[in-house]
């Protein structure tokens, strides 16, 4: 398996490359910024992107789509809770923080349950509001988790935006992540990797519920 993080953008982005090393055939998750940077990363290794997974709608993850999509042909996909994000600069934040960021629509509307196939990967998406009311994490079984702004390292996402629930994420977080193995990887939304055990002994506000 093949994954790549690139910090994009002002508010410093993950955004993930993540293939399959035999066929190549790779996704991007998060493309929020720098569509330029991402794309020469792919060129650089080889991959051919078939899909752009959004772990939710706020801007700072979706920024790229549009380059990434032109560039690539690559399908879009994001939970149908949150598509409506995708095309409104208020509800995506961009408003707020940035130059209005309308992307494409999606290609695929995700739900809980759904796998994804990528050369001989296997996604499985989990859907985990609280962050946005249509987060989602996306989970290669026993190996990893992209948990988007659901799970930090030391922290979990913010909750003060409009759509948020603190309690909502909290159910996600412990009915989602915390019956993962310890020694499943976590690639979150922002700041360092980390594993389901590290936090689940160190994150303080995993050490509340």
């Amino acid at each position: 398996m093949i994954v790549e993080r690139i910090v994009v953008g002002d508010f410093e982005t993950n955004c993930y490359l993540v293939g399959c090393q035999e066929s190549r055939e790779a996704v991007v998750i998060d493309p929020g910024a720098s569509g330029s940077g991402i794309l020469r990363a792919i060129h650089e290794r080889g991959l051919t992107v078939s899909k752009i997974i959004n772990t939710h709608g706020h801007c700072d993850h979706i920024g790229a789509n549009r380059l990434i999509k032109d560039g690539t042909g690559a399908e879009l996909l994001i939970h149908r809770l949150d598509a409506k994000m995708l095309s409104d600069p208020v509800a995506n934040l961009s408003s707020l923080f940035l130059s209005p960021v309308v992307s494409p629509g999606p290609d695929r509307l995700l739900e809980e349950g759904d796998v994804i196939e990528v050369g001989t990967l296997t996604f499985k998406v989990l859907f985990t509001p609280g962050h946005t009311p249509g987060s989602v994490s996306i989970l290669i079984p026993e190996r990893a988790v992209f948990s988007g702004d659901l799970l930090f390292k030391d922290s979990v996402g913010r909750t003060d935006f409009p759509g948020s629930s603190m309690a909502v994420l909290v159910n996600s977080i412990c009915t989602k992540l915390l019956y993962l193995d310890d020694s499943v990887t976590v690639y979150p939304g922002h700041g360092e990797i980390t594993t389901i055990g590290r936090e689940r002994q160190a994150n303080p506000f995993l050490a509340r519920i």
